[in-house]
């Protein structure tokens, strides 16, 4: 799961032929805090929490040029940032944070190699804060990362893809492997499953041209770097989301996508910032708990 998170932060190519801005606002209710051990996991005390997630974004084309296939050869610039309140009660240890500050901003590359291969790259970089006071914005709280992802497009509807990102999650340069696939069918039934900026799987039946109601499975999240007792520490929020989503349509370019469920897991914990908390089996989390969002996309 920690690993997923750091391929969420380093997977910064664009995936859009077309300019799009969109905001995201998601609850997450009151739920135990717990901490998990191998096999077993036990309630910390009456330590609990919800959250609020505030995201939106933008993906820019610079140039761009369709090939016969109608594969582009493109520069765009994508730029994005995400607001977490925790609202975090009877804590009696610093295991987590009230807050989380993410901003980042990234050129992206792509363009068709022959019929069946395709390259996409990346390089970028943002901020990662424990706090909205950006006047205390230190080098520690930045990442800086770039990817070169080589996709293979299988059939018309599917692309699986592989590489390598580098970036900083750990104080120092390193290598980590890039996947990407996206598996979309089509019709008034219709399965869309994607791992480019986290995973993101939907099931779903158009109901018109103006409403499409969806079975959706999204992993996502968000981090801080900071400083705790004199270390370098890293603070991971990440979440499995199961819902219905609804999602509204007006006009060819603005869609409202809504979303009720549940909230499976959210880890929220602080880790050192070094390599070997990944493989670490030792984890801490809110346990399962109602969830909703709502959100607005807007191409152009």
């Amino acid at each position: 799961m920690r690993l997923l998170l750091i391929c969420v932060f380093i997977s910064v190519t664009c995936t859009n032929i077309s300019a799009q801005v969109f905001f995201k606002t998601e609850y997450f209710g009151t739920s135990k805090y717990q901490v998990t051990e191998g096999d077993s996991s036990q309630t910390i005390g009456n330590s609990k929490g919800s959250a609020m997630v505030y995201q939106g974004g933008i993906n820019i084309p610079l140039s761009m040029k369709l090939n016969e296939k109608n594969r582009p050869t493109m520069w765009s610039i994508s730029g994005g940032g995400a607001y977490v309140k925790l609202n975090n009660r009877n804590f009696t240890e610093p295991l987590v944070i009230d807050e989380i500050l993410n901003l980042g901003l990234s050129l992206n590359y792509q363009r068709p190699l022959n019929d069946r291969w395709s390259l996409k790259a990346g390089i970028g970089g943002g901020i990662f804060m424990p706090s909205t006071k950006l006047s205390q914005i230190r080098y520690k709280n930045t990442l800086a990362s770039a990817s070169v992802v080589f996709i293979r497009h299988l059939r018309p509807n599917l692309d699986l893809g592989g590489g390598l990102a580098i970036n900083n999650s750990f104080g120092f340069p390193m290598l980590f492997p890039a996947f990407y696939l996206n598996w979309t069918t089509s019709g008034r039934y219709s399965v869309h499953i994607s791992l480019k900026d986290g995973l993101e799987m939907s099931a779903g039946y158009n109901v018109n041209k103006n409403l499409r109601l969806s079975f959706v499975t999204e992993i996502n999240g968000q981090m801080a770097l900071l400083e705790q007792e004199g270390k370098d520490k890293i603070f991971t929020h990440q979440y499995v989301v199961l819902g219905l989503r609804p999602e509204i349509k007006v006009g060819k370019r603005v869609s409202i996508p809504l979303t009720f469920g549940l909230n499976a897991t959210r880890t929220a914990q602080i880790t050192n910032r070094s390599l070997k908390t990944i493989f670490q089996d030792k984890g801490y989390s809110f346990k399962a708990s109602a969830y909703a969002s709502a959100g607005l996309q807007i191409g152009f």
